[in-house]
């Protein structure tokens, strides 16, 4: 394992350290218990929090400021945060018109955003996000997983939320968005958990892992490395079949890489899919392609399809500042 880092357990503090100092104008760091929260928090709009295991950045904490998240709970990697965690980033950003928490589809995260929630005395909500159509059920969690659709989910309820939409709007908005979202992703090669100082799994140099999630974890099968036309079509059919949209319907299109995929490969895979999608009679009408939902250094990508309206639409091109994500 070469990585850069002094001990395994420091990695995700220092790291965190490391992303509010580059911020400074948008973050603040609560160490104990650790998260990350927007430095000047708006008063009379709904806080959004959300976070999971770390690994998967920019997402949680790359998404924290004006237009998305309030607050972002960093675990230890591929962890859920810790109730307390989640309890006192709510405590600190809620601003009176009480708390939504975004949660991704996992046993770990599932279980602690609930316990926190039923130990604050304050209004809270929750949309949980299971955009991965990879697989109905995994060694990781019950149902589908949330993947690279959460950080649809929160760009557009945060842009609800701070435009004064209340609790229960930015959660029935969360719920139609995690709807008509739908991911599928694959892996070329694995990654390395730092404190395992190992491969989550082994793959061969001619072979590619489909379906997988974002924990390091195998797909759903393994088959020969295909051409990047074909990669694309085995990853948009289960998202097409899954959505089942009308011809003519706008939709995002999300080319995310896994942390190890240059971003001129993701390009490449965007043109493919894109020309893919509108042979299929659809419109796509925006693009995000970066490594925004990674798995580590995994060398790999998954594709997201969201389907829009004007409401959607609008939301999505709301400005935005976060580290990872303004316009």
């Amino acid at each position: 394992m070469k990585k850069f880092l002094n001990s395994p357990d420091d990695l995700v503090h220092d790291s965190i350290a490391g992303l509010v100092m580059a911020h400074e104008d948008l973050l603040a760091l609560n160490d104990a218990p650790l998260f990350v929260c927007r430095r000047v928090p708006k008063q009379g709009r709904v806080a959004l929090v959300s976070g999971g295991g770390s690994g998967h950045e920019p997402l949680h904490t790359g998404y924290v400021g004006v237009g998305m998240l309030d607050a972002a709970c960093p675990g230890q990697v591929f962890t859920a945060p810790t109730p307390d965690q989640i309890v006192a980033a709510a405590q600190r950003v809620e601003a009176g018109q009480g708390v939504l928490m975004i949660v991704k589809n996992y046993g770990g995260d599932c279980a602690s955003f609930q316990v926190a929630s039923d130990m604050l005395e304050m209004d809270c909500a929750t949309v949980l996000v299971n955009d991965d159509v990879a697989v109905e059920h995994s060694t990781h969690t019950t149902g589908r997983r949330g993947v690279a659709g959460t950080l649809v989910v929160e760009k557009m309820v945060g842009a609800a939320a701070e435009a004064g939409a209340n609790l229960y709007e930015c959660k029935a908005l969360g719920v139609r968005v995690n709807t008509n979202t739908a991911s599928m992703g694959i892996a070329l090669g694995s990654c390395t958990v730092p404190e395992e100082a190992a491969p989550t799994f082994d793959i061969g140099p001619g072979e590619m892992e489909v379906g997988v999630g974002i924990h390091g974890e195998p797909g759903r099968y393994r088959r020969p490395l295909m051409p990047a036309d074909d990669i694309v079509a085995l990853l948009l059919d289960p998202i097409l079949k899954d959505l089942s949209l009308a011809a003519d319907r706008p939709v995002l299109l999300h080319v995310n890489g896994f942390g190890g995929t240059p971003l001129g490969e993701l390009h490449l895979l965007n043109r493919i899919a894109t020309q893919r999608l509108r042979n299929q009679g659809l419109n796509v009408k925006r693009w995000l392609v970066g490594n925004h939902t990674t798995s580590l250094e995994m060398a790999g990508a998954s594709l997201t399809v969201t389907a829009l309206d004007d409401e959607l639409i609008s939301l999505w091109d709301a400005p935005v500042t976060t580290p990872s994500l303004r316009w």
